[in-house]
């Protein structure tokens, strides 16, 4: 299997990273923050190599510190739990609609987040929930938004596909294969038009990896230089069809063809810390890259898809034994004494207890006015009422 690339010893072997203790922290050579302030708790992390097409890599080694470190911890298992939660929502009938979780990818939006800032903007397919926490969207928002409530991050009227949060640059949650990625190269546009020295991330799947609309996107951000990340998020299945039996050529990373790319650990949120820190940089001297975030999602494609059908029970869990993004950071804590594992086990409790009270808030919520459902269709509104109807039968009641 392509995840596998290499067979399961080499992916027994991936989290095996170098640490070396520092004195101090430096400025990361790629990153598009300032230089982090001295701490007598910082780290060198060699992480996996890089893979480049058209391009040097940067560095395998990657500065962080305990601070860093456990921010991540806390972001990803608050990311896991509410997957999870999400899950049983769904299953519990209380929420409707589509369903695609990202358990098992937390690393690849947390990443991103410690290389960026909000005024770099974010456009993300479906699978969009741990990407609208990385933007600072909160849990009971999204739970909200699942419910169909007011106060969800779309006012209740996008759901599971559709989360959104605009002060941070988040334009979502698009509900169509590959429909994001000529709407990224815009975002990029007006970026570069503005000079306002910000990025781009337009993430995609494997899945959208062989869309026309997404060459076509390569093509304009390339001719106009426009400062566009561009990330394929490979989780290796495309709904249920492996990359290797959809697409003759599984190294994303090379398909932009003249357009520079690179391939990231997306199971190691340093590792994309290094990459996309990387990237922004590159992307604003030399125009749009296309990043190969190698990732694996533990739940099924949606909430129909029981994932087990297409790939074994074995190979799931031997994933999450090898390569786990939170047990990665979760062992960098307590191997350099940065924290205790009985304390971090507290804390994940603690977040648990905090997920299920958004929960419980969420459901709180009132439900929009019965008029948001013509709402934003047509400018002054034309007037519309609604036909009065009876829930148990079928036809609208003249």
């Amino acid at each position: 299997m392509a995840l596998l690339r290499g067979g399961r010893q080499k992916v027994c072997q991936l989290f095996k990273s170098h640490v070396t203790r520092q004195s101090s922290v430096g400025q990361r050579c790629f990153s598009a923050e300032p230089a982090p302030k001295e701490s007598d708790d910082s780290i060198t992390v060699t992480v996996n190599p890089f893979k480049g097409h058209r391009l040097e890599p940067p560095s395998r080694d990657v500065q962080t510190n305990k601070k860093e470190l456990l921010d991540m911890f806390e972001t990803m298992v608050r990311m896991r739990r509410t997957e999870i939660a999400a899950d049983l929502l769904y299953k519990q009938k209380l929420a409707r609609g589509f369903l695609h979780l990202a358990d098992g990818q937390e690393a690849v939006p947390v990443g991103i987040e410690a290389a960026l800032d909000f005024k770099d903007s974010m456009i993300q397919s479906y699978r969009d929930h741990c990407t609208f926490l990385g933007r600072g969207g909160s849990v009971k928002e999204l739970f909200a938004e699942l419910l169909g409530k007011k106060d969800g991050c779309a006012r209740g009227l996008g759901g599971s596909m559709h989360m959104y949060k605009r002060e941070h640059n988040f334009f979502g949650g698009i509900g169509i294969v590959g429909e994001q990625c000529p709407l990224g190269a815009g975002l990029a546009f007006a970026h570069k038009y503005r000079n306002d020295g910000h990025v781009a991330m337009t993430l995609y799947g494997d899945g959208a990896a062989n869309q026309g609309q997404l060459y076509e996107a390569f093509n304009m951000a390339a001719i106009w230089e426009l400062p566009c990340i561009f990330v394929c998020e490979n989780n290796h299945y495309g709904m249920g069809t492996a990359e290797r039996r959809a697409s003759k050529s599984a190294a994303f990373y090379t398909r932009g063809d003249y357009v520079p790319g690179m391939w990231i650990d997306g199971m190691d949120c340093l590792a994309v810390k290094q990459g996309v820190a990387f990237a922004k940089q590159f992307v604003l001297k030399n125009g749009p890259i296309v990043l190969e975030m190698d990732t694996y999602r533990y739940h099924g494609h949606s909430i129909s898809d029981p994932g087990s059908t297409y790939r074994t029970r074995d190979e799931i869990s031997g994933i999450r034994r090898a390569r786990d993004p939170i047990e990665h950071v979760k062992t960098l804590l307590t191997e350099n004494n940065f924290a205790e594992g009985s304390d971090l086990k507290k804390r994940e409790k603690q977040i648990k207890r905090e997920v299920e009270a958004d929960i419980e808030a969420a459901k709180d919520c009132e439900f929009p006015p019965i008029e948001d459902l013509w709402n934003n269709i047509y400018k002054d509104g034309l007037k519309a009422k609604l036909r009065p109807i009876e829930i148990s039968k079928p036809k609208i009641q003249l």
